[in-house]
């Protein structure tokens, strides 16, 4: 769907033409999130600060932990302030709500619940930990003799999200990379997971859902994007149409970081439109 300009807040022209560019950050987290640190308004007193002229607030809910670690009461509050967020800004800034829903296919139905309460503008889904174990960010170290395997889990547990389906962003494919690097050294060659990687994008594409470009690795040990060129460029191969991307910040320093990298990516894999989701519609952006 191409961009139905009257659905954006009061850009003027020459603010929409290039906003698609280090203008927009997608995947933000607010202080809501457990490893958040700033306010909604505070991030986006700072995007304003920073010149852009779009932000999304996607503060984690990890749903197979939903109540026992207190989720439901976050993403309540994570709306609300969104909401304010969204009023006051309204002709500075364009604040879309979402949210980052971990592991969601762990459990539908919190999922289903925790969708159908409120009107998202856009739905991140991500896999940060397999089922029964922590989060690959909490984890001391990782054997090298069982990160096959791990990845090949986490392969599959990405397969199982895309086969629920009901989010609008698959988030940071190669998470767990970040920290096999970052806490044990450990480097991954993707090739050597191609099938799965494949079979991941090819379903993305079908199921016409964006791949998000996430910057985090950049401010990281392992310095890198998740995913990488070749990955994005196969996706594209495979029949990808929504591309997106996001700093993934934490601090409101890191609002826009990366975002001219994977601006980068985008287009070298031949991707000539950036999206971004208002009312989980897919709306583009033109790349030049």
């Amino acid at each position: 769907m191409k961009i139905c300009y009257d659905r954006v807040v009061n850009f003027r022209l020459e603010e929409r033409e290039t906003m698609y560019q280090r203008k927009l950050d997608l995947h933000v987290h607010t202080d809501n999130s457990p490893d958040g640190n700033h306010s909604a308004m505070f991030l986006c007193e700072q995007a304003e600060f920073n010149g852009m002229r779009a932000i999304a607030l996607t503060d984690h809910c990890e749903t197979d932990v939903y109540r026992a670690e207190h989720f439901d009461k976050r993403v309540q509050a994570a709306f609300m302030e969104a909401t304010m967020a969204q009023s006051a800004f309204r002709g500075k800034v364009l604040v879309l709500r979402g949210i980052e829903l971990g592991q969601p296919h762990y459990d539908v139905k919190t999922a289903e619940e925790i969708l159908s309460a409120r009107p998202y503008d856009v739905v991140i889904g991500s896999v940060h930990n397999l089922r029964g174990r922590q989060d690959f960010y909490f984890m001391e170290s990782f054997d090298p003799d069982e990160v096959h395997s791990i990845l090949t889990e986490y392969f599959d547990e990405i397969l199982q999200m895309l086969e629920w389906g009901n989010f609008d962003v698959l988030a940071h494919l190669t998470y767990p990379l970040r920290y096999f690097y970052a806490k044990s050294g450990i480097t991954v060659d993707l090739a050597d997971y191609k099938q799965q990687v494949d079979e991941i994008l090819l379903r993305t594409a079908q199921l016409q859902k964006a791949l998000e470009i996430n910057t985090a690795g950049l401010r990281q040990p392992i310095g890198k994007l998740s995913p990488e060129f070749e990955t994005v460029k196969r996706f594209r191969e495979l029949g990808g149409k929504y591309v997106t991307y996001g700093s993934d910040a934490h601090y409101a320093e890191h609002i826009g970081a990366g975002l001219t990298e994977a601006y980068d990516v985008m287009r070298a894999a031949g991707f000539s439109e950036l999206t971004f989701f208002q009312q989980r519609t897919p709306l583009q952006m033109p790349i030049e």
